[in-house]
């Protein structure tokens, strides 16, 4: 690992470290998914062990649900608690009023319908994932889409100055297929400068099942530096 990656690897660890720290007896949590997430379901399972506390998680893909087994943090799902306490999970990019670009792993939908359900949604990162706005860097929007429905959402992406393109999978041949069974499209819009209007325009697509546009959902964020970590709250309007 070269002196940069060690870095950057330290701070999502201790990122994470301070999310947990709001992980209580008794609490239902939403598991993220990506390497940041990864860190703090490995700090819950300690934690848990450490300070012999029950706490149930809700994972949002395979790789988050391998992670929280073999950490000993039994499953649990929706079904069974519609209502999380918790959220912690990753991001992408983030903006000076915590919208988010997730999805870079292919979990977006899965980790949108967590967010949702949970009363409070922390985001972990390194502060590289921190921009003044969404899409800087050409970062696309991730999108989730109906096999069925791809070539008619990237015509249509299209029709609104975006440009798609379908994720190939990487060691496997073809396009990358999320854990719902779907596609993932990458939209390319440039700067972002109103995420919740466009995340209603492509919403609005016949075909999409998700974005990777998380608009006013972030509760706070904790952005690891190399020898600190900085906290950033939600405004209050």
């Amino acid at each position: 690992m070269n002196p940069k990656q060690d870095w950057v690897e330290r701070a999502k660890k201790n990122a994470a470290k301070e999310a947990v720290k709001h992980v209580e007896d008794g609490f239902v949590v939403g598991l993220g998914s990506g390497s940041t997430a990864a860190y703090a379901i490995e700090e819950i399972g300690n934690k848990m062990k450490r300070e012999k506390i029950n706490v149930l998680g809700v994972p949002t893909s395979y790789q988050a649900f391998m992670l929280a087994v073999k950490n000993g943090i039994p499953i649990t799902t929706l079904e069974e608690h519609p209502t999380l306490d918790l959220a912690i999970d990753g991001a992408d990019q983030i903006d000076s009023e915590l919208n988010l670009i997730k999805g870079m792993g292919g979990a977006l939908a899965r980790e949108k319908i967590v967010a949702s359900a949970s009363k409070k949604l922390i985001i972990i990162a390194d502060e590289s994932k921190k921009v003044k706005t969404l899409g800087e860097n050409n970062h696309p929007i991730p999108m989730e889409v109906l096999p069925f429905a791809t070539s008619l959402t990237i015509h249509k992406i299209q029709a609104l100055d975006g440009t798609p393109t379908l994720r190939e999978g990487k060691g496997k041949v073809g396009p990358v297929i999320t854990d719902n069974g779907n596609m993932v499209i990458d939209a390319y819009f440039g700067l972002v400068h109103n995420p919740a209007e466009l995340e209603n325009k492509l919403k609005g697509l016949t075909g999409v099942v998700e974005t990777g546009l998380f608009v006013n959902m972030t509760d706070s964020v904790y952005l690891g530096k190399r020898s600190t970590v900085e906290k950033i709250k939600k405004r209050k309007v």
